[in-house]
């Protein structure tokens, strides 16, 4: 098995079990034994217990960023801050990784969350810039409101968007849950209207009008995307960073 291979899965087994058992119970020879490698193999790789499973919190959020770029590249209108975070939602949705990180769930993630706080601390700062930076980019396109702050409108969207995670994991988003839709489209769209109204303009009722502002929003996303793309690539080469730091040279 090459060296790379043997780290992914070994990335892929200590996840499983972080949400299996919790950080408390998981043990370095539980990963290699079900990794199918020795102890010293994952030492090779990773310093500590602690630097394995915060590269497996590195990881999900990597990857969710890497599907954030890929919807941009396919997509211009999927920079609008609606879009863009009704995508991060769907992620967060699917993976189980990421529903711990948000909710700060003790009961898997231990004291890593606090770990990942400290030793992400610059890499979490950046990423608030780059969204800051990303909403600035979106007003001078004229996709964003313009009668508050742009620091106004990035604590709106976060404030939003951690509501949304926060409901899901106080079980009102549960399928039996009678509070919140069953379907996930159904709380998607809930949250892309929030943030349109809080953040974008409203849909003009009359069909013809409602088509033309369609277009310019087009227009306007096309010239702001390829600005803000490279935003999110520069982030993701941070991540990246952040996991070879993670790393034993």
């Amino acid at each position: 098995m090459e060296q790379t291979q043997r780290g992914e899965r070994i990335l892929e087994v200590a996840g499983e079990l972080l949400l299996a058992w919790g950080y408390r119970r998981v043990t370095i020879d539980e990963i290699a034994r079900r990794a199918k490698v020795g102890k010293g193999t994952v030492y090779l790789h990773w310093k500590t217990k602690d630097a394995l499973l915060l590269a497996v919190v590195v990881n999900a959020k990597a990857q969710s960023l890497r599907h954030q770029l890929d919807r941009m590249r396919a997509d211009p209108l999927e920079v609008l801050a609606s879009r863009m975070m009704c995508g991060l939602y769907r992620d967060y949705l699917a993976d189980p990784v990421l529903r711990a990180v948000q909710t700060d769930d003790s009961d898997i993630l231990g004291r890593l969350n606090d770990t990942a706080k400290q030793e992400l601390a610059e890499l979490m700062t950046y990423g608030d810039h780059v969204l800051r930076r990303h909403l600035q980019v979106l007003r001078t396109h004229g996709l964003v409101r313009e009668d508050v702050t742009v620091a106004h409108q990035h604590y709106a969207m976060m404030a939003v968007a951690a509501g949304f995670f926060m409901t899901e994991a106080l079980g009102t988003g549960a399928p039996d849950s009678p509070v919140a839709p069953a379907a996930p489209e159904e709380r998607i769209d809930i949250l892309a209207h929030t943030l349109r109204g809080a953040l974008e303009f409203p849909v003009a009722p009359d069909p013809d009008a409602a088509a033309s502002a369609a277009r310019r929003a087009l227009a306007a996303a096309t010239a702001a995307a390829p600005e803000i793309i490279a935003l999110y690539e520069h982030l993701e080469e941070r991540s990246s960073q952040e996991m070879r730091r993670q790393l034993r040279d």
